[in-house]
């Protein structure tokens, strides 16, 4: 066993050892210092504590595979691999992303149309799961399909084999606008059928909504040289050059982490892109992490509430949406909540299979529509009826949404979007005396 494997069997030890602690009927969650949901709670002491489980363990440019601790946040994870002239094939937008959490979770990025969701480029994973058992799953194992979008309520990921893919050192990025919701949602089904536009091959495909009538389509590829590249890790915003240039370069690191800087946009709610702001701020404090701890810390002590009189409704959602049905939901959205950017990522699954408690077609190319903001109720709405209109409009046109944020589903509408009988058997398998929560619980009762 290697040193790396010795340390891993190690930190699972003395992690089964603190489960094992924890009083029988008390509920298990983990400790972690960071976080991308934004289903807040109020401050618990204790916790697993799963620091120890945070590393690369190794990286096989012959195989194109990594073994990864599932606590590994995909900055770190990123860092590996490029030095080996690879990268995972989804790197979701935020650094702190855990590749645990994306797994469990779902993550999604530009090279989705093509490479899937995170876990679908898992080869093995290894699980603590509810009764305290460490299991080894691959592909056919029904844990291993049914663990993407249990959010931790049937077990932990420890250690995951994923697959790489080759990068070049350098992306050349072009933003195509679009006057109107109908031609880009046409433009972007093509351009993911084809894998090119104009003649040049894309490798990575994401859009930026402003309003009805401004929309643009970001057209990726990797390119040997660049005959200069961009930096907006500092004064400039990335995505203000969407709209003000046609063409860009950056390197593939600066590539991959061009949304984190400045959280998409929503930096901007800190005044943080202020141009005298912004010279002040160390580079060090513009990340997505720094933003979302400043959040947390509003949701506990509702600093932002008192300086409004309008009740403000936080409308933070991924969703997918067929492509044929895009423009269907933009007009909806620019009509009923009115806030922008939007962001797109075009997605089609890679394994046919598909996955039980997220159930999507795998002939369906998808759209995932981002919106991360906050709506002013009107007198006669109560909190929560934005996010449900939007649930009842994404059930309407056939589509889904991720569960990282406020859900107002009922418990039977909740199950029937979420496979419940696929996951009840689940759980009475792998963690049938309930110590860790339940996904309705948790996602909706955010217990």
């Amino acid at each position: 066993m290697s040193d790396h494997g010795a340390d891993h069997a190690r930190a699972v030890a003395a992690l089964r050892g603190q489960y094992a602690a924890v009083p029988a009927g008390a509920p298990v969650r983990l400790a972690k210092s960071t976080s991308n949901l934004f289903r807040f709670r109020d401050d618990q002491a204790g916790g697993l504590d799963v620091a120890r489980l945070d590393r690369v363990l190794s990286v096989d440019p012959r195989t194109r595979t990594a073994q990864v601790q599932g606590m590994t946040t995909y900055e770190r994870l990123v860092d590996a691999t490029l030095r080996h002239g690879l990268m995972p094939l989804v790197v979701p937008q935020l650094k702190t992303i855990t590749l645990g959490g994306a797994v469990a979770g779902l993550g999604i990025e530009s090279s989705s149309f093509r490479n899937g969701l995170p876990h679908e480029s898992v080869r093995e994973l290894e699980v603590m799961t509810g009764d305290g058992s460490i299991r080894v799953v691959g592909p056919d194992d029904e844990l291993f399909r049914g663990f993407p979008n249990s959010y931790g309520t049937l077990g932990y990921a420890l250690r995951l084999e994923i697959e790489l893919e080759p990068v070049k050192p350098y992306v050349r990025l072009r933003h195509v606008p679009f006057g109107d919701a109908h031609q880009c949602a046409e433009a972007l089904a093509a351009i993911c059928a084809e894998r090119a536009y104009q003649g040049e091959p894309v490798d990575f495909v994401d859009g930026t909504v402003f309003s009805g009538g401004e929309q643009y389509l970001t057209l990726a590829t990797f390119a040997d040289g660049a005959p200069a590249t961009s930096d907006y890790t500092g004064n400039r915003i990335y995505y203000r050059s969407v709209q003000a240039r046609r063409t860009d370069h950056l390197t593939v690191r600066d590539y991959l982490w061009r949304w984190d800087t400045d959280w998409f946009w929503c930096s901007r709610a800190f005044g943080v892109q202020h141009p005298v702001v912004r010279r002040l701020v160390p580079k060090r404090y513009l990340r997505s992490d720094v933003y979302r701890r400043i959040v947390a810390w509003d949701r506990r002590h509702g600093f932002s509430g008192r300086l409004t009189k309008a009740v403000q409704e936080p409308v933070i959602q991924d969703v997918e949406i067929p492509v044929h049905r895009l423009a269907e939901f933009l007009d909806f959205f620019h009509r009923e909540i009115g806030v922008s950017p939007v962001w797109l990522c075009p997605v089609r699954l890679r394994d046919r299979s598909g996955w039980p408690l997220y159930p999507m077609d795998p002939d369906v190319l998808y759209v995932n529509v981002g919106f991360w903001s906050t709506v002013p109720l009107r007198p006669d709405e109560e909190l929560g009826s934005r996010n449900r209109m939007i649930e009842d409009e994404v059930t309407r046109l056939g589509g889904h949404k991720s569960l990282y944020s406020d859900s107002y589903y009922g418990e039977q509408e909740f199950w029937d979007h979420y496979n419940g009988p696929a996951y009840r058997k689940l759980k009475e398998r792998y963690d049938p005396d309930g110590r860790l929560p339940d996904l309705y619980a948790k996602c909706v009762l955010r217990k």
